[in-house]
């Protein structure tokens, strides 16, 4: 199945995809205008979101786990690391078998070489739950198995492994609503707030084999059904809760070398998703992938976007856009132009960009 659309701006898109950093950001500058009044206003305005954000915030877990382990030490960031990377692990034996491994073990270059296969996140943490940026040194990324180390022969394996479980939870809790949906539901409401605001996201990355696609589709399905009740038929799909889906959970070669496979089978999955959004009354989006996929799913999205059997007058398809990006003013003209021809809008939603740390 090939996508049957001219493709409108996608030369300027490629065009923006290999200019320079130095140029996209003199275009951008130059975009802005803002006049000095207008930067001071903006500035005092995002100032004081942010004061009553930080004094609004509520004491959590990570305050009890920064007072034991900060993160102006090695230890404290290592520790946040290590447990950051342990939530990517999909089982609590996995998780206590590789602790085992990494704490019990004396040999810990062979298990981590320089450090930062395990520690992805290590050279700049952005914790904004944390309200600092921690820079970790070079050298300390290099020696994370001896700075983990000799915590271990300090505290002890069994302190050091309950500390990561702690960081663990603390970081679950901060990015993660739930295990589930009903559990997610459950918390959006004990906080008070309203799952209508909210877009739901089924953890797990790419799909390696066809049952991990298989999965996860059940997994979208699964959540659409259970996000019914909270939409109101006949309502703007913009005041409903959304679902949004990774394309490369949904399909085991998610890559352009496969264009071809990928349009003839992932086309109907992502159709028949958004048919059962629309009769839900939800909206659906396509979330972001790494920057080389982002041809792949333009093909996919614009294919289910102007398919026939595509549900009539739904404006519930949506696509995130990594504004950090250079080519997102090109990605978003695109998509305008796209949303002109057809006389239907497209939901956009502006992401900071989640695979910035992989594409420097």
């Amino acid at each position: 199945m090939l996508v049957r659309e001219p493709p409108l701006q996608r030369p300027r898109l490629s065009a923006a995809l290999r200019r320079s950093e130095d140029e996209a950001v003199e275009a951008l500058l130059s975009a802005v205008g803002l006049d000095p009044e207008a930067r001071r206003r903006i500035e005092a305005r995002a100032r004081q979101w942010v004061e009553e954000a930080m004094r609004a915030r509520r004491k959590t877990g990570l305050d009890a786990f920064l007072a034991e382990y900060d993160l102006t030490t090695p230890e404290g960031v290592q520790l946040m690391c290590l447990a950051e990377a342990l939530l990517r692990v999909p089982d609590a034996q996995t998780v206590d078998r590789l602790l085992a491994d990494k704490l019990g073990g004396a040999d810990w270059a062979r298990h981590l070489g320089d450090g930062r296969s395990l520690f992805v996140n290590a050279g700049t943490w952005g914790l904004m739950l944390a309200g600092r940026l921690v820079e970790l040194k070079e050298a300390e990324a290099r020696s994370a198995g001896e700075v983990l180390g000799r915590l271990a022969a300090r505290l002890g394996e069994p302190v050091v492994r309950a500390a990561v479980r702690e960081a663990m939870a603390i970081l679950a809790r901060q990015f993660v609503l739930g295990r589930d949906m009903e559990e997610a539901l459950q918390r959006v409401q004990r906080e008070g707030n309203d799952p209508r605001h909210y877009s739901f996201d089924m953890l797990g990355e790419a799909a390696l084999t066809a049952d991990d696609a298989a999965r996860h589709r059940t997994a979208y399905e699964q959540a659409i059904e259970a996000l019914v009740p909270w939409s109101a038929p006949g309502a703007p799909v913009a005041e409903a809760p959304g679902i949004s889906v990774k394309l490369s959970a949904l399909h085991p070669r998610f890559e352009y070398a496969q264009r071809a496979r990928v349009l003839a089978e992932l086309v109907p999955v992502v159709s028949a998703l958004a048919r059962q959004a629309r009769a839900a009354g939800l909206g659906l989006t396509i979330d972001a992938e790494e920057i080389e996929r982002l041809h792949l799913t333009l093909d996919v999205f614009e294919a289910v976007y102007t398919d026939d059997d595509a549900p009539a007058g739904w404006e519930g398809l949506g696509i995130a856009v990594q504004a950090y990006h250079k080519a997102a003013p090109a990605l978003v003209d695109h998509l305008a132009a796209l949303a002109r021809r057809h006389g239907r809008r497209i939901m956009l939603r502006l992401v900071k960009g989640a695979y910035w740390d992989t594409e420097i």
